[in-house]
């Protein structure tokens, strides 16, 4: 079996769905802070007593956390390569400038690594804002889903299944719309 080259290892990580490490911590702790806000809504306005429902808020805060993890991940993988072809104009441009302002200093820059640089650069904005935009529709749709389920559709169940059913169907219907292709 041959060995992979740096630059091909950068290019089959770019397209694979793996996140990193960092970004996987980021998005386990904003999907438990925001699989955790329900908790409160039904805790101060529904008047669940936290020592009655603490196991069923455990286990759903733990599957909620899950999918709206899932869905992060998701939705930042459709959108990264989006984003990149969309900023790729100003990237660039920026790149160049930069590049033109070593070099004048410096001897002249190789085309290769200009391009590198701007496809370095292309990736890193890309990821970022994926990773940001990714966070920020799940967490509104998943608060929308809950407020309007709970609120709404389920307000004549009874707290204990509102709160379960708002928070499982919220969180599962977040999780199966980021597997959808846009």
């Amino acid at each position: 079996s041959s060995l992979l080259t740096a630059e091909e290892e950068i290019l089959l990580n770019d397209f694979s769905r793996k996140v990193p490490r960092s970004t996987s911590i980021l998005f386990h702790l904003n999907a438990l802070f925001v699989s955790a806000l329900p908790i409160w809504l039904f805790w101060r306005i529904q008047q669940l007593e936290l020592n009655t429902y603490g196991i069923m808020f455990g286990i759903v805060t733990i599957v909620s956390t899950f999918l709206m993890s899932l869905a992060y991940k998701n939705v930042k993988y459709s959108l990264k390569h989006k984003i990149a072809q969309r900023r790729h104009a100003g990237v660039t441009a920026e790149v160049m400038q930069q590049v033109a302002d070593a070099s004048s200093e410096k001897k002249k820059t190789v085309k290769k690594e200009k391009d590198d640089r701007v496809l370095f650069k292309k990736t890193e904005v890309a990821d970022l804002e994926a990773t940001h935009f990714s966070i920020f529709y799940n967490n509104a749709l998943f608060l929308f889903l809950t407020i309007i389920l709970s609120f709404y559709i389920l307000k004549n169940f009874s707290a204990g299944a509102n709160y379960l059913g708002s928070s499982l169907t919220s969180a599962c219907v977040v999780a199966f719309l980021s597997t959808g292709s846009n």
